[in-house]
């Protein structure tokens, strides 16, 4: 059985944890039977891709997804496509950011200190870029897309639905806009996403919450980016997964240089931090298997999230060819 950290030395010293309450228990999974999934982020093209390949066969890591956070917009086609081969030849899922977003817009307000509307889409031309990203991405392979737009979400959910995007597409809510309590969880599920990331400072607590109102799975930095707080959860993985399953750990990192939006100027910090990444989740798997907790995770390859639950679409005119 899964222990807690140090619990067999602090039990026999009378500091053991309370029993772990059953009714804490996520009672979800994902539709192949697995609790949880990993994920290397902020894999910004073809080389940085490679990187972490090799990285990840040499330490070995299973990688279940791949994502990328500069934007679909700042990929050639033959990126794009070179990483949708890289990660089909490995049976990994590949990610790709849609854009534009209001934090490279003209507009002043995302430069407040109150982050005005942060990465959400400005506008009709914003919204149509997203929608032209997600198109063209599509066509070029790829099978999921991250989303930072609430409207933005629901426009390719629909599309999803009439077939102008395939239906086995998987729409991923950013880290920056996820949700942070049961009922926004829940709206964001409704909308089409089919994996939601949430703040890494929720509590335990908190995960139990989300979980007695939505199966939708839970993308989570188990270390966070400094600019999303730069937190470092590595001891509460398996308690995590206990109460948020199913769940993708997403192997961040802390102190490091902003990439975004990436190009060569950036080589040499990308490939440096994508390796590291690799290397943080073979300290957390690692750490699992020491605490007994390294079961449950779902076989490679997979990428569905399972059925869930969505707002009733409106009667949308049929697609034209």
């Amino acid at each position: 059985m899964p222990h807690s950290p140090g619990e067999p030395a602090l039990s026999r010293l009378g500091f053991g944890a309370a029993e772990l309450r059953e009714a804490d228990s996520s009672s979800y999974a994902f539709p192949d039977g697995g609790r949880w999934r990993t994920e290397v982020p902020s894999v910004e093209g073809p080389e940085v891709l490679a990187a972490v390949l090799k990285e990840s066969a040499q330490l070995d890591v299973p990688v279940h997804r791949i994502s990328q956070g500069s934007g679909i917009w700042m990929l050639t086609d033959a990126e794009i496509a070179e990483m949708v081969a890289a990660c089909a030849e490995r049976n990994i899922e590949l990610c790709l950011f849609t854009g534009p977003r209001g934090t490279w817009d003209a507009g002043a307000a995302t430069r407040t200190p109150s982050g005005g509307a942060g990465l959400r889409a400005r506008g009709h031309d914003q919204l149509a870029g997203c929608v032209e990203d997600a198109l063209r991405a599509a066509e070029l392979g790829v099978k999921c897309l991250l989303v930072a737009d609430e409207g933005v979400l629901w426009l390719l959910h629909r599309m999803r639905a009439q077939g102008v995007l395939p239906a086995d597409t998987t729409f991923k809510v950013s880290a920056l806009v996820g949700p942070v309590n049961p009922a926004s969880y829940s709206v964001w599920e409704r909308l089409g996403g089919d994996s939601l990331n949430v703040p890494s400072d929720l509590t335990l607590q908190q995960f139990t919450e989300i979980r007695r109102v939505s199966g939708a799975p839970v993308d989570l930095y188990v270390e966070a980016p400094d600019d999303l707080g730069g937190y470092v959860r590595m001891y509460d993985v398996a308690e995590l997964i206990r109460r948020a399953a199913p769940v993708y750990l997403k192997f961040g990192l802390s102190k490091a240089p902003g990439i975004y939006p990436y190009g060569a100027h950036m080589r040499d910090t990308a490939l440096a931090t994508a390796r590291e990444r690799v290397r943080r989740g073979r300290l957390v798997l690692d750490l699992l298997a020491r605490l007994g907790a390294d079961s449950g995770m779902s076989p490679l390859g997979s990428r569905l999230p399972g059925d869930l639950e969505r707002f009733p679409l409106p009667q949308d005119p049929p697609a034209q060819d």
